[in-house]
């Protein structure tokens, strides 16, 4: 048995004749005819008796027509998943992102696309360092991910470059850190600080260090942490100052104040990285999307300079 029996015989029952059923599915009436029988002959049961109306079903014919077309239907919203899933508009997307690349700007613009080209993805949003986030993509735990790119990517890997922030210090808001803005790196020195833990993240620890180390900082560091949020929350706490990036404008804590550097810079590449390979057809149509999110930025700021 395969479909065209089944179609053949939906035909036939919904017209009730062999000849108006060849018609109307545009084959011959000696093959539907022939399928018809074969059906039969696979069954073990008579699905049609003629009457004077033409053909009629007989009762297991009848209850045989109720499954048939169920099982149609359900291999047409088969057939159309697949297309889509194909097309990357069903499916699942797994996304990895450093907090801060979420909250303004391109990023939350390239979901708002994508979400709007294909809302029968379901999208998961996994906040990680940017470690993580590469090991976890590593082992096709994510599909992608937003990452501070301050390290060279595994050969297996694509990336699309989205943009390129900065450092800058996040101070309590109190009147007894009163300090300049903006505030020269010298004036770290002595400072009670909020570092980052090596371990999570080496590339970021390192690109600070080096950057210290230039500007003549030795830092006093009483607290390391694992990510931007948490060091927040201890400067917040009134804890210590903390060197974070540029992205964290876009979500000032109440209790933060944020200084620019006169001279300290350390580029902070925002990048969407992925498996080359990828056979996800979401992960290509929302590629689709950062692109084309990429561009309305690159435009936008062509035309205000």
């Amino acid at each position: 048995m395969d479909l065209r029996h089944l179609r053949y015989f939906i035909a036939v029952a919904e017209h009730g004749s062999m000849r108006a059923a060849a018609e109307r599915i545009h084959i011959a009436q000696p093959a539907i005819s022939r399928h018809i029988r074969t059906l039969e002959a696979e069954l073990g049961v008579a699905l049609f008796h003629r009457a004077s109306r033409g053909l009629v079903l007989t009762a297991p014919g009848a209850r045989f027509l109720r499954e048939a077309r169920r099982s149609v239907a359900r291999l047409a919203e088969a057939a159309a998943l697949a297309r889509d899933t194909a097309a990357g508009v069903r499916g699942q997307l797994r996304i990895g992102f450093i907090e801060n690349s979420g909250w303004d700007g391109i990023v939350p613009g390239a979901f708002r696309r994508f979400q709007r080209a294909a809302p029968e993805v379901r999208v998961e949003l996994i906040p990680l360092g940017s470690k993580a986030q590469i090991d976890q993509i590593m082992v096709h735990e994510l599909d992608g991910g937003f990452i501070n790119k301050l390290m060279a990517l595994p050969t297996e890997f694509g990336e699309m470059a989205v943009t390129t922030n900065d450092v800058m210090l996040a101070v309590p808001r109190r009147s007894d850190w009163a300090l300049p803005n903006p505030v020269a790196a010298t004036a770290l020195n002595g400072m009670p600080m909020v570092g980052f833990l090596r371990s999570v993240n080496p590339p970021h620890f390192e690109a600070l260090s080096r950057a210290f180390a230039r500007a003549g900082v030795v830092p006093r560091v009483l607290q390391e942490v694992e990510s931007e949020a948490a060091a927040m929350a201890l400067v917040s706490a009134g804890v210590g100052a903390a060197v974070v990036n540029t992205a964290n404008r876009a979500r000032p804590p109440a209790l933060v104040q944020f200084l620019e550097f006169s001279d300290l810079s350390i580029p902070m590449p925002c990048a969407f990285v992925y498996l080359a390979e990828s056979t996800n057809p979401a992960l290509t149509r929302f590629r689709q999307a950062l692109g084309m999110a990429i561009t309305d930025a690159l435009i936008g700021h062509a035309a205000t300079d």
